[in-house]
């Protein structure tokens, strides 16, 4: 089951280059894959049946795709102590930079600035991340810049929690 937090992983439509952070490949879970669709004009969009079929994906898009669904899980296996819900579908992480070889930045929240454990939290999703084979390195970076609010849950979050 794909929940929307997932849905917002643009990592199935490819690494593109972005000459802004060297050619690394981001994934800004902000992001929503229909985003740029949302905003073409409907004479810039084609209709279903003259689109183009997708491309085939290639080894490198493959393995993107792949190293970022063992991110998403180790991300899943860290839990906010105070809310019984996983950083991830709380909505905490907000991008995750994927620099080959090997090395993440994660750039997160937390559900407020005096989090009792804003200290540790970093600590526990660079361990979880670092399990993952083939990254080497995790460095987490805080950001309250958004805030976090109740809407970055997930649907699964929100039911876990009984807002649904």
């Amino acid at each position: 089951m794909m929940t929307d937090s997932m849905q917002k992983t643009p990592a199935a439509e490819g690494p593109a280059f972005d000459p802004e952070t060297g050619g690394r490949d981001m994934i800004d879970l902000r992001a929503t894959p229909s985003s740029a669709a949302a905003t073409a004009s409907p004479s810039e969009a084609e209709p279903p049946s003259k689109a183009e079929p997708p491309e085939a994906m290639s080894l490198d898009e493959i393995a993107l795709a792949n190293i970022t669904a063992k991110i998403v899980e180790a991300l899943k296996t860290v839990y906010d102590p105070e809310i019984p819900v996983d950083i991830y579908e709380l909505g905490l992480i907000y991008k995750v930079d994927y620099d080959d070889p090997g090395r993440v930045t994660i750039q997160m929240t937390l559900t407020a600035p005096g989090c009792p454990v804003a200290g540790e939290m970093p600590g526990w999703v660079a361990q979880a991340v670092e399990r993952v084979e083939g990254i080497d390195r995790c460095d987490v970076d805080m950001t309250f810049d958004p805030p976090w609010t109740p809407d970055r849950m997930s649907d699964e979050a929100k039911l876990e929690l009984g807002w649904m």
